[in-house]
């Protein structure tokens, strides 16, 4: 793809553009043929390469656990058996230490979350135009013009899927408050905190404030949570396609960048894991 006619912006505009399906005002339903068409189907056009990838490596984590669970053994482990042990421990002491309340959902949670996370950033160091050239390749047997197929690899470089991960993280955290305070006491805790008195005039005119602050914070949970895993890993992956731009110079310039964006990517998916238990533990936990 590099060594196609494109000009460097054209390059790392088609690299940034998602295959999109949806509804155009003109052509129907259809594969959007540009980032112009991909934007007048709208909110409901469906990034499908992102959900292909992103369900693709939700499977074979599932895949891969479910498989060394049952062929566990008490003999000699395997190297893939040490592995998934060595996660557990690890997210289980990681819950243990942060989430102070009781629920049996919050360490299989952490532990979906980090290793789902891990596996969608880590395909930002596949090369960059090894699976977008495949892609083209097959579209053109399928009659598509190769310079209109887009195909990104990261799920997370796609703000929709960090931000549908952060909601969902969002909902639990609502549900969560609710379980441990009852409706009452949620609402309570958004109208009387931080500012209180025992005055209750005073109080009934400081819960405008203590609602808009209140709102605020919780509302910056989700939103910080998807824009600094999408950030981080958007980042990275612009860096990955200058660094193919320079052609026959990129391998002594990709392989210190990929060693270092390990750290990356696995660093993202413990914050975004262990900020899940936090909020979900301060969500359990009530205010005085």
């Amino acid at each position: 793809m590099a060594g196609n006619n494109m000009t460097s912006t054209e390059y790392i505009q088609h690299h940034l553009q998602n295959m999109t399906y949806g509804l155009h005002p003109e052509n129907g339903w259809s594969m959007a043929h540009s980032a112009a068409e991909a934007k007048a189907m709208g909110f409901w056009a469906i990034h499908v390469d992102t959900m292909l990838w992103s369900i693709g490596l939700g499977v074979l984590f599932l895949y891969l656990f479910r498989l060394v669970a049952k062929r566990a053994s008490t003999g000699v482990p395997t190297g893939l058996q040490n592995f998934v042990e060595m996660m557990v421990e690890f997210v289980d002491s990681s819950v243990r230490e942060t989430f102070h309340g009781k629920s049996r959902l919050i360490a299989p949670l952490s532990l979906t979350i980090f290793c789902w996370i891990f596996l969608m950033n880590i395909m930002d160091l596949v090369p960059v135009d090894f699976l977008p050239m495949l892609a083209q390749k097959i579209g053109a047997w399928f009659g598509a013009d190769p310079a209109h197929v887009y195909f990104k690899v990261v799920p997370t470089t796609d703000v929709n899927a960090t931000l549908g991960m952060s909601l969902s993280v969002f909902a639990l955290i609502i549900f969560y408050s609710i379980r441990a305070k009852g409706l009452s006491g949620f609402v309570a805790e958004l109208t009387l905190h931080p500012f209180s008195t025992s005055n209750i005039f005073a109080q009934i005119l400081l819960i405008p404030v203590n609602l808009l602050l209140e709102l605020v914070t919780l509302l910056a949970k989700p939103i910080s949570l998807a824009l600094r895993l999408f950030g981080n890993l958007y980042a990275g992956e612009l860096i990955f396609i200058l660094i193919a731009m320079v052609g026959l110079w990129q391998l002594p310039l990709h392989f210190p960048w990929a060693v270092f964006h390990i750290l990356i990517i696995t660093l993202q998916a413990f914050i975004f894991m262990m900020l899940t238990i936090v909020y979900l533990s301060m969500a359990t936990e009530e205010q005085h």
